[in-house]
């Protein structure tokens, strides 16, 4: 009842024909099989079609495709594409009536939203414009809701594209109204634990796959320990990598250099909204996981995006924002936030600089901290998961890192 396939067309009534990512392997031996036995031009004697009349058609890029004439007459007929649901007006000459593969099923599914009434009681030309830039060539996720009385009939779906319900989607934008809508905002399917951060510096800590020689402090009846390697983090801010990922076989930079090898694929979004999943381009020329969090400028458009596998920010031009692919988002957000334990602010000093958004600490203090985990490799101990992450961290030779701030005047113990 769940299955991944890719949106072929969006018909003018808002029908959404999908082709089952299961279908590729028998569709392409099917094209293939047709290219060899069509090596001519299309029916160039006149020729009485019926409607209904099964056909191949000689696409714009000079492929046949299985075809079904729908509407006769004139020089162009009105043809359906039966392995992809799209209908054109083809001139006569680019057709030919063959009964070959009519025993092979359409390889498209013609589908609806399920429970989902568009205003007015048909989708609306802008709506169907919506629906076609959203869907189009995309990778989807299909739930079956229900199935059609009649055999040939559209299937009742639930519909998720880059992690967010379709008839969710197209309530937000007020084109429907849909049962048991959710909140668009509660939709992006990234799994992040959201946890009150240490204000003075949120870490990079990036997990060490299974290594037997991990440095490991000695674990107190608090909690559990766990081993990363800090490295420079994207926009010199990032967060707290979980170590315990269920994926114990994820490269990470493969993953990266993924993202950047099918990048051809990727198209531009069309709306934007809160929390939504995507890929961002870094100063590195490379494409990372994120999310978006809020418009910061209007002229030119600038979005204040969060890498999900770093936790750093960055603002951003329209221009270096891309969909993300459905199967990218499998793979487990490699960031989360941990508040650090045992020390607090030094007491407050009205003629040291401060930072903005946390006047508590200092910008010394930030900057101390900074030093103290980039580019190392740290552990650490778990102390508490709820109401936070909570955790202390460790140097190799196993002394807390904050020991360093509170020597420096910059924080005290805090027990």
């Amino acid at each position: 009842k769940i299955f991944q396939a890719v949106v072929s067309c969006v018909g003018r009534d808002g029908t959404i024909y999908i082709i089952p990512k299961s279908f590729e392997i028998e569709l392409n031996k099917l094209m293939t099989e047709i290219q060899s036995n069509f090596k001519c031009l299309g029916l160039l004697e006149p020729y009485c079609w019926k409607k209904g009349e099964a056909c191949v058609v000689r696409g714009s890029d000079t492929m046949w495709y299985r075809g079904k004439v729908v509407e006769p007459g004139g020089s162009t007929l009105q043809v359906q594409y039966i392995d992809h649901g799209c209908i054109e007006r083809i001139p006569q000459c680019h057709l030919y009536p063959t009964t070959l593969y009519t025993a092979v099923p359409p390889f498209c599914i013609p589908c609806q939203l399920y429970k989902t009434v568009p205003i007015g009681n048909f989708w609306q030309q802008d709506a169907v414009d919506c629906l076609q830039e959203l869907l189009t060539n995309e990778e989807v996720e299909i739930h079956v809701q229900e199935l059609p009385d009649n055999p040939w009939g559209k299937l009742s779906i639930s519909l998720y594209f880059g992690g967010m319900s379709l008839s969710s989607f197209m309530a937000y934008q007020k084109y429907c109204v849909a049962e048991d809508c959710q909140d668009v905002s509660e939709l992006v399917r990234f799994f992040v634990c959201v946890c009150v951060s240490f204000a003075v510096v949120i870490l990079t800590l990036k997990r060490l796959l299974t290594s037997p020689g991990a440095v490991q402090p000695a674990s107190n009846s608090r909690g559990r320990s766990l081993s990363f390697q800090a490295e420079k983090s994207l926009g010199r801010s990032s967060s707290v990598q979980r170590a315990n990922s269920s994926s114990s076989d994820f490269n990470f930079t493969d993953f990266v250099l993924h993202c950047e090898y099918i990048l051809g694929c990727f198209v531009v979004f069309v709306f934007l909204f809160t929390e939504m999943p995507c890929l961002v381009e870094y100063q590195d020329g490379l494409w990372y996981r994120a999310k978006l969090l809020s418009i910061e400028e209007f002229d030119p458009v600038k979005i204040l995006v969060q890498f999900v596998d770093y936790g750093s920010f960055s603002v951003v031009p329209t221009s270096r924002l891309r969909h993300i692919p459905y199967h990218l988002l499998k793979y487990p957000v490699q960031a989360v936030r941990a508040l650090l334990a045992g020390f607090k602010p030094a007491l407050y000093d009205k003629n040291v600089k401060r930072i903005p958004y946390c006047p508590e600490w200092s910008v010394e203090a930030l900057w101390a901290m900074m030093e103290c985990v980039e580019g190392k490799q740290l552990s650490a101990s778990i102390l508490a998961l709820s109401p936070e992450v909570t955790i202390s961290l460790y140097e190799d030779d196993q002394n807390l890192v904050h020991m360093k701030l509170i020597e420096m005047g910059l924080a005290e113990l805090d027990e």
